[in-house]
C-alpha cells in the first residue's frame, strides 16, 4: 500500500498515525520537529519533505501491510511513480484547507492509469480554513467522479473536529449506477446487505470507486476509520511463494556505509541471498547476479534475512549494476 499526496497535505503525519496504530511507535512524531520514522535524509528532516520513498512494514490487525510513504513534491513525481508501480493499493490525502491541487490530480492520474486501487483521506479538518460542504464538488470535477463519502465531519475547522459515518442509503444507487447487473438485482429488490459491502469491494478493486473518509492525521480523529476502510476495501494480494520468482526493483539508494541498496517488491517465488536469479533490466540484455545480503521490512524495522518471499518487500545488497524498473526473476511484472 502507498500513501501519496501533494507537499504539506500531511502524508508522513497519516504515515506516523498508522504506525502509532499498529503499535510499531509509541510516540508520533512530527515533521516540523524532524523525528517521523520515514523521513530519514537529512535533506528530508531539514525541509520537512518526503524525497525519497521509504518503506515500512506492520500489521493492523490480522492484515499485513507492507507501506510506501512517497515524496510529496513535484520535483520528485518520477520517484513516485516508480513507487506506484509495485502497489496493490493506496490512500491519496488531500488537504481540507489547500482543496484539490495540481500536485493531488497528478498522482490520482497515475494511479488510475495504473488501475491502483484508491482510497481518499480527507486531512486536516481540525484547522482554520477547512472546507467541506464544497471539498467534495472538487474532488468529483478535478479528481474523480467516483468518490464515496464514507464520513461526514462535526465541528469543521476547530480543534474540536471530529467525524461520522454517512448513512448508507445513499451507497445502493451509487453502486447501481456502476454496475448494470448490481442495477437489475437492486431494482428486483434481490440484494442482502452483504451483496453491497461485496460489490464496493468490487467497485473499489476496479477503480469504479474512492471511499473518501475525512480526518486529521494530526490529531488522530478519521485515522480508525480509515484504517476499518483499509481493511475493508482495498485489496488483499494474491502472491504465491510457489510460483517462479518475480520481483521488481523501485528503489535504489546507497546505505550507511555506501553500499548500494535495491529496495524490490517480490511478487512471486522466493528470493535467496548468494543464490543466482534473472535480471531483466529496463533496457539491455538481461544478465544474471547473486544478492550478496536480504534486508526484509518487517514489523516496522529492517532485518537480515536468508530468503524472502512473494508479497514482502526487501532491500538487495550486492546488485552492483542494478537500476530502477529492473526486474529479477521472470519479467512478468509490467514496467510503466
Amino acid at each position: 500500500m502507498g500513501i501519496v499526496a501533494h507537499v504539506d497535505a500531511g502524508k508522513t503525519s497519516l504515515t506516523e498515525r498508522l504506525l502509532y496504530a499498529a503499535g510499531i511507535i509509541d510516540h508520533v512524531g512530527r515533521v516540523d520537529d524532524g523525528d517521523t520514522q520515514t523521513d530519514s535524509m537529512d535533506l528530508e528532516r531539514r525541509r520537512g519533505i518526503t524525497i525519497r520513498s521509504a518503506v515500512v512494514s506492520f500489521a493492523l490487525g490480522d492484515l499485513p501491510v507492507n507501506l510506501i510513504d512517497t515524496p510529496g513534491h513535484s520535483d520528485f513525481i518520477a520517484e513516485v511513480e516508480r513507487a506506484l508501480s509495485v502497489l496493490d493499493g493506496a490512500v491519496l490525502v488531500v488537504s481540507a484547507v489547500e482543496g484539490v491541487q495540481a500536485q493531488t490530480r497528478l498522482p490520482m492520474r497515475t494511479l488510475v492509469r495504473l488501475r491502483i486501487p484508491t482510497l481518499l483521506f480527507v486531512n486536516k479538518i481540525d484547522r482554520v480554513g477547512a472546507r467541506y460542504d464544497s471539498l467534495p464538488a472538487d474532488i468529483d470535477r478535478l479528481l474523480t467522479p467516483n468518490a464515496l463519502p464514507m464520513t461526514s465531519v462535526v465541528d469543521l475547522g476547530t480543534r474540536a473536529a471530529t467525524v461520522a459515518p454517512v448513512a448508507a442509503r445513499g451507497f445502493d444507487e451509487f453502486l447501481a449506477e456502476r454496475n448494470d447487473m448490481f442495477l437489475r438485482r437492486y431494482l428486483d429488490d434481490d440484494l442482502l446487505p452483504l451483496d453491497y459491502e461485496d460489490e464496493l469491494r468490487r467497485q473499489v478493486a476496479s477503480g469504479r470507486a474512492h471511499p473518501v473518509y475525512f480526518g486529521s492525521a494530526m490529531t488522530g480523529i478519521g485515522v480508525p476509520e480509515l484504517i476499518s476502510g483499509i481493511r475493508a476495501w482495498l485489496p488483499v494480494s494474491s502472491s504465491v511463494a510457489e510460483k517462479p520468482l518475480q520481483a521488481k526493483v523501485f528503489k535504489v539508494e546507497r546505505g550507511s556505509a555506501g553500499q548500494k541498496l535495491a529496495s524490490a517488491r517480490i511478487f512471486a517465488g522466493t528470493l535467496t541471498a548468494r543464490s543466482y536469479v534473472d535480471v531483466h533490466p529496463v533496457d539491455g540484455p538481461a544478465y544474471q547476479v547473486r544478492p550478496s545480503a536480504i534486508d526484509l521490512y518487517d514489523d516496522g524495522a529492517r532485518r537480515t534475512v536468508s530468503s524472502a518471499q512473494a508479497g514482502q518487500i526487501v532491500a538487495l545488497r550486492g546488485l552492483k549494476d542494478i537500476r530502477i524498473g529492473d526486474q529479477i526473476g521472470v519479467p512478468a511484472v509490467a514496467t510503466p
